[in-house]
């Protein structure tokens, strides 16, 4: 212990206050470890502050002092011992060694931080570290990214809380942290906010401003594009966002150059993957959020913003993660509202961007479990489908029935055919699209069933209905198709070949469900339960598929309901093609 009236202990200090620092052996670095850390296992913290402070020491602590640092970072995370007396050495430490040497210490510390105690460790090092910063003359811009590198990569460790309940609690301390992390930022943005004056830019005071971009755009990718923000609920996280989006221009980084005309060297500071998320997360707070809006040029269109948009849209929207998806949805949401309707032209949809993020969408009606990001896709799917000019919905339309291979998206869209259709028929909007020649290649699409008399029916129903609802709405809206001759002709044609077709598939599929139907009730009778089950494996019921789930997994009594549905849908199909061939009777009718 350094206090021990031991004869040996006091020669080495005597040593030590009178050996110049130059002359200090590795072993006197340890041994000066090894009594202050005694001192500290055996609770004499505040002998051990009496002692690095008398002015007699201050030459051994100025060159040997960091190597206290560890021992006592350890003894303030623990918090079991009165922790003033050691927080009061650090201090003294951290404004008496070396700064570079202390530097060194803190950044091993923060990079040995144990997983149990991250926000303990960032929380006890954070304001020590902002003291040796400030001490550095040089290379302090260096110093800077290091410290701010180290720190996020642990903060990066702890879980983002979502919910309201979690960021209360706050149990793992990463809300106090972020709070630490942006009041540890801000002598340094003050710092470029003064110099930016300077007629000729200095090189250390650019590299100050660059590591300062690289600690936002990081925070913006962890973990603010992982959290739940809302400007209604001034949390923490929500502080911290708002922190970073006001840092952005406090060091002249225009928020319209980083996310529309973002220059090769800004791609270079992070993974272009990583570096498009945080932009993604940008551009959400300002749009969506509003955070810093006001300052935001107004001089670029609706259109241009969206564009630019998409990019970030579509790497949200590739996410499997719900915050990801939820951002996504509403930057899409808030880039398509300034946008008139029926206003994008056809040549957007030749960008890369406009073709992937419709499928991105299309992969979230389908398979995303969450009910609420499935009503919300579907909201911005159709705010986007209204935004196409008429040649536009035209080619999108075809593109999505020709690839989503999904009823019930293709029902979606054969439903907004009809309503362009009808939107065509009023004065003043007529076009080609969807009254001309041009439209008998959706139709085609529409009026199709790929496997022909073999079509699986209950699988397509969606699809069916509704285009068996668009013919039917057709043939009594028929005065502006039946202006052109030949669109009304091939018309009839599509339209006569496909309702064959239908009517043999019905015909087919109510024989095959019927004979199912009837084979299930003569088992249901049967009393020998087990021989029956056994043997009803090898009919032919085991190959019907409902839902993806096969009908002979389901009990009797479901069974019993799936091919009764099945009949009763087949019978809704079959009124709507007589009403539709009824229709056509009384439409010859009066014509002739």
């Amino acid at each position: 212990m350094l206090m021990v009236n031991e004869d040996g202990v006091d020669d080495i200090i005597q040593r030590w206050r009178n050996i110049p620092a130059e002359e200090l052996k590795p072993e006197d670095y340890q041994q000066f470890m090894i009594l202050g850390s005694a001192c500290l296992d055996e609770g004499d913290s505040e002998q051990l502050l009496k002692f690095i402070q008398d002015e007699k020491n201050q030459g051994m602590v100025s060159s040997m002092g960091c190597v206290l640092l560890t021992p006592l970072v350890t003894e303030v995370v623990k918090k079991e011992r009165i922790l003033d007396p050691c927080q009061a050495v650090i201090t003294h430490l951290t404004n008496t060694c070396r700064p570079n040497d202390l530097l060194h210490i803190l950044l091993e510390i923060i990079d040995g931080t144990d997983p149990g105690a991250i926000s303990e460790t960032v929380l006890a090092l954070v304001p020590h570290l902002l003291t040796v910063l400030l001490r550095l003359d040089e290379r302090k811009a260096a110093g800077v990214g290091l410290a701010l590198s180290a720190l996020q990569e642990q903060l990066s460790r702890l879980p983002v809380p979502y919910t309201h309940q979690q960021e209360e609690a706050d149990a793992y301390g990463l809300s106090r942290c972020c709070t630490a992390l942006a009041a540890f930022t801000k002598p340094f943005v003050e710092e470029v906010k003064r110099k930016d004056g300077n007629c000729v830019p200095i090189a250390e005071d650019e590299e100050l401003k660059t590591e300062l971009l690289k600690f936002c755009l990081r925070s913006l990718r962890e973990p603010l594009l992982e959290a739940e923000l809302n400007r209604d609920r001034k949390s923490a996280l929500w502080l911290f966002a708002v922190e970073i989006m006001v840092t952005l221009p406090a060091i002249r980084e225009s928020l319209s150059r980083l996310l529309f005309f973002s220059s090769l060297r800004k791609s270079t500071l992070m993974d272009n993957s990583q570096f498009t998320e945080s932009r993604a997360c940008l551009a959400y707070l300002l749009f969506v959020q509003l955070i810093t809006i006001d300052s935001f040029p107004a001089v670029f269109s609706p259109v241009f913003v969206l564009q630019r948009n998409m990019e970030y849209i579509n790497q949200l929207l590739s996410s499997k993660k719900e915050s990801h998806l939820l951002k996504g949805l509403a930057l899409f949401g808030k880039s398509l509202e300034s946008v008139p309707d029926n206003s994008l032209p056809v040549s957007l949809l030749e960008v890369k961007s406009f073709c992937s993020v419709p499928q991105n969408l299309r992969q979230l009606l389908i398979d995303c479990p969450m009910q609420h990001l499935r009503e919300s896709g579907l909201h911005v799917f159709q705010q986007f489908i209204n935004k196409l000019d008429a040649q536009a919905k035209h080619k999108f339309f075809r593109f999505m029935l020709k690839t989503s291979n999904h009823a019930g998206v293709e029902s979606f869209i054969v439903k907004n055919i009809r309503n362009q259709i009808e939107f065509s028929m009023k004065p003043g909007n007529a076009n080609e699209w969807f009254l001309g020649m041009e439209f008998l290649s959706l139709v085609g699409l529409v009026l199709c069933l790929p496997q022909g008399a073999e079509t699986d029916l209950l699988s397509r129903m969606d699809k069916i209905m509704e285009s068996l609802n668009l013919l039917r709405f057709v043939l009594i809206r028929d005065k502006e198709l039946r202006n052109n001759k030949g669109v009304w002709e091939e018309l009839c044609r599509i339209k006569d070949e496909y309702l064959k077709m239908l009517r043999v598939c019905i015909s087919i599929s109510r024989g095959y469900y019927s004979a199912e139907l009837k084979a299930l009730k003569e088992d249901q009778k049967l009393k020998a339960k087990e021989a029956r089950d056994a043997a009803r494996s090898t009919r032919l019921v085991k190959s019907l598929t409902v839902k993806h789930e096969k009908v002979s997994n389901m009990s009797p009594e479901i069974q019993h309901q799936v091919l009764q549905s099945a009949l009763v849908t087949f019978d809704l199909m079959e009124s709507l093609i007589v009403r539709i061939e009824e229709i056509t009777e009384e439409k010859l009718t009066k014509l002739n």
